[in-house]
């Protein structure tokens, strides 16, 4: 059965580099695979995954309306996309939204992918979120996830704790290495005899970036040439762009939007050190992940289960969040220290390449879809 071609349909959002990345991998490995989404691609290197996308009905006016108005006629499309496709597993991404969906089209086995915010955020806002949750929950043969407080939290949401499993979504430890630092980028960034401290994190309030905008001050009086690279966008952006020229530190910040996957390696492995500010985390980021696989020390804060990942002082560092005088005081030290800065760099890959290899962890579900379909053939 394992040596079996199995069709596997993921609903999902199609702009994710998450989502593709989990479908390219049993693409590649000669699965069937199908991706449903309301989304259209931003990728077009997306291999065999054959692509169906459900459009919305009516325009968005928020997610009460959007849920009443458009759901009704996306179960109906997507009902007639899965009797088509006749899969062997459906796996749904994202509790909230595609797992709504998915859920209520009566299909089994049913794998359900909570991201973070689906659970501890989303699940929280009301009442009727919170009963929609628990339905999906429910309704699910199999849920993942990729932190224990993510498993207590959906246990408290009354999902059945035997139904739960522990799947990272890994890093391609491959793809993210340390390797030569890009010159052209250095030159780029006005940073050729200069260190480069980089956030990956969106620019909106949950990610806090504005903590690190605040160390900078205190960071450059010390290393004036330092350079803070910010990629990411969103709506705190040109809040972050005007506290930048009020604090008068603009010729050492650079904005640089979003970068494609398939370019941060390159940014990675150009910088010295990467920050992250978040206010809350699932498991660890996919940012931070990578930027350890990158041999890069990492400044994090100690929320959701970032402890499991970073030990303080050993391949990273912690800093309360909102603390940006401890941001500062953690840069500083790892700036005016290299030889600290490569062993942390170098314990961080090592701790990525054990416990979050992007290969091991798809080689664990595929095995859970294995299972699934034979249960559901006996059945």
């Amino acid at each position: 059965m394992s040596n079996k071609k199995l069709t596997i349909c993921f609903f999902a959002t199609a702009y994710s580099f998450h989502t593709l990345k989990w479908a390219r991998y049993f693409s590649e490995s000669g699965h069937d695979v199908h991706l449903i989404s309301y989304d259209q691609l931003i990728s077009k290197d997306i291999g065999n995954i054959k692509v169906h996308i459900i459009k919305k009905t009516f325009p968005i006016i928020m997610w009460l309306f959007n849920t009443l108005l458009n759901l009704p006629m996306a179960i109906i499309k997507a009902r007639k996309m899965v009797k088509k496709i006749n899969p062997d597993i459906i796996h749904a991404h994202c509790v909230t939204s595609y797992g709504t969906l998915a859920s209520r089209l009566g299909f089994h086995p049913l794998i359900i992918t909570a991201w973070g915010s689906d659970i501890l955020v989303n699940a929280q806002k009301n009442l009727i979120v919170k009963l929609a949750t628990q339905y999906v929950l429910k309704k699910a043969d199999l849920i993942t996830c990729d932190a224990e407080h993510m498993k207590r939290a959906m246990v408290n949401l009354k999902a059945e704790p035997s139904k739960i499993k522990i799947i990272n979504f890994g890093v391609d430890t491959k793809k993210f290495s340390p390797g030569v630092k890009s010159q052209e980028l250095k030159e780029k960034f006005n940073a050729v005899n200069s260190n480069i401290i980089i956030s990956l994190r969106s620019l909106e309030p949950l990610y806090n970036v504005e903590t690190l905008v605040r160390a900078i001050p205190i960071v450059i009086k010390l290393f004036p040439e330092a350079v803070f690279v910010i990629a990411g966008s969103g709506p705190e952006e040109k809040k972050l762009k005007d506290l930048a020229l009020s604090l008068n530190i603009e010729n050492n910040v650079r904005f640089v939007g979003w970068i494609s996957n398939d370019d941060l390696p390159r940014y990675l492995r150009t910088a010295d050190i990467y920050v992250s500010t978040s206010l809350s985390d699932a498991g660890i980021a996919s940012s931070t992940a990578e930027a350890m696989a990158c041999e890069l020390p990492v400044v994090i804060t100690d929320s959701g289960e970032n402890k499991e990942w970073v030990r303080d002082g050993e391949n990273g560092f912690f800093i309360p969040s909102k603390d940006y005088k401890k941001l500062a005081e953690r840069i500083i030290f790892l700036l005016e220290n290299g030889k600290e800065r490569q062993k942390l760099g170098k314990n961080a890959r090592k701790k990525i390449q054990e416990k979050n290899d992007y290969y091991n962890e798809m080689a664990k579900m595929e095995k859970i879809y294995y299972k699934l379909a034979i249960l559901k053939r006996v059945a």
